[in-house]
């Protein structure tokens, strides 16, 4: 099964106006009024197995004359997927109802059996695949790098104009409410066949609380409130898609002890995002540079896989949105650095049924790495699991700060622009990052 993939592929349900009002051009259709479009969810990730339930997204285009981009935005998600995720998540995206103000307000609940883990600092530690391949001799199981998480995100966001529509300042709060904990091997193993039942024994994650690496305050998770400020550059034709222009952001993101945070700390993220045409609507080269390290306290190792924007939140590098065929959350650590190069070609452009459809193809390398180590505490490792002490601290020490790499292509199918259906497909170059990645998801990943 590691070895095969089935793709069940849902596309475009709903795809109706409400209230809408439609101005026919040589190429497409300008949007007006409501437009939505759903899908039950029926996907695939590497990394999480197979996502099943439904999404919409409502779109406002008032009259019209912003299209392709829109006013106003309304995302709905309830989905489960077969290695234990869930997503219960509502967003609301305005540009206009407050007169030369963004609004984002997010309210989501994510659950995770089964959460990547596989230590800190990317290479430094070593991933070795034998543990988790139940046919070779250096068994552990299937889930030794994983543990359990739930996460509560709460999220405001206001943009504002700074002389220009390019230029805006950001400012925001998100809390993030952390429940950690081990696999739940009894949950995983009901209804399974013997020779798939998981053994009860440790995992990663239970080694480095045994040794004292994650703090005994640190290991069932706990509370960050953490307040935004930065700056926005954006002169993109269109934001679902871009064809030309530049996306730039300043951000710092702080976490400080007067609004009860178990501990304090402050971050900041740099990212730099640009858009060339090649041929006019058909073809374009993209790429991203990013940024993100701890600049001052101290992070709890539940807060270091995430990737932030002025958008959106992401896992920590590795997988569907960064470093797409790298093991979800490979790459954590204090500061990282990662890169994204991509061609996009729209080789299918139409109007079926009222609606502005095209198909494109992308390429792509994505490339991080670790500038900012993690510390924490060796001296609690001992002897034990088949290695003296000495073995222990050297799975450890590898001192290795390569480029994690990956390479790969993709689909998408974008209805009106701004609902779009995506799939990516990356493999790696080194196998301590794993072998390769397929995500079914929604959106260019910038």
């Amino acid at each position: 099964m590691r070895y095969f993939f089935t793709i069940l592929f849902v596309i475009i349900f709903t795809s109706a106006n409400m209230y809408a009002q439609e101005d026919s051009t040589k190429t497409e259709k300008i949007k007006k009024g409501f437009s939505m479009g759903g899908v039950p969810v029926v996907a695939y990730d590497s990394d999480i197995g197979f996502k099943y339930g439904g999404l919409v997204n409502l779109y406002h285009y008032g009259d019209g004359t912003r299209y392709p981009n829109y006013n106003h935005s309304l995302y709905l998600e309830l989905s489960r997927t077969t290695k234990g995720s869930g997503v219960n998540l509502a967003v609301f995206e305005t540009q206009t109802l407050i007169p030369n103000l963004r609004m984002t307000i997010e309210a989501g609940y994510f659950t995770e059996l089964t959460l990547n883990f596989y230590g800190f600092n990317g290479y430094n530690v070593d991933y070795n695949k034998n543990f988790i391949d139940d046919k070779h001799s250096d068994y552990i199981s299937r889930v030794y790098y994983r543990h359990a998480r739930e996460l509560l995100r709460l999220k405001a966001d206001l943009q504002g104009n700074i002389k220009s529509k390019k230029i805006r300042w950001l400012a925001g709060f998100v809390h993030y409410g952390t429940t950690l904990g081990k696999v739940d091997i009894d949950k995983l193993n009901e209804g399974q066949d013997t020779e798939d039942i998981l053994p009860d024994t440790a995992a990663l994650y239970d080694k480095y609380v045994e040794w004292g690496i994650i703090k005994d305050d640190q290991k069932n998770g706990g509370n960050a409130n953490i307040i935004k400020a930065g700056l926005v550059y954006d002169t993109r034709d269109n934001e679902a898609n871009p064809n030309g222009g530049i996306w730039s952001e300043l951000l710092f993101l702080s976490a400080p002890g007067l609004l009860k945070n178990d501990y304090s700390f402050l971050r900041i993220m740099l990212t730099h995002r640009q858009y060339f045409t090649l041929i006019k609507d058909r073809l374009t080269f993209a790429y991203r540079l990013s940024y993100q390290s701890k600049i001052a306290g101290e992070q709890p190792f539940y807060m270091l896989p995430f990737v932030f924007d002025s958008k959106s939140t992401k896992n920590g590098l590795g997988g569907a949105k960064n470093l797409r065929g790298i093991m979800r959350n490979r790459v954590v650590g204090d500061g990282f650095l990662f890169g994204n190069f991509e061609f996009r070609w729209k080789f299918f452009k139409s109007i079926i049924l009222n609606q502005n459809l095209y198909i494109a193809l992308n390429t792509f390398i994505d490339a991080g790495t670790i500038v900012s180590d993690y510390s924490f505490d060796k001296s609690g490792v001992t002897a034990g699991y088949g290695n003296t002490k000495e073995e222990n601290l050297k799975i450890l020490n590898n001192k290795d700060n390569s480029i994690h790499s990956s390479y790969g292509a993709g689909i998408r199918f974008a209805i009106n622009n701004n609902f779009i259906i995506a799939v990516d497909y990356g493999r790696v170059f080194n196998s301590q990052d794993g072998k390769s990645g397929l995500y079914i998801g929604l959106d260019y990943i910038f």
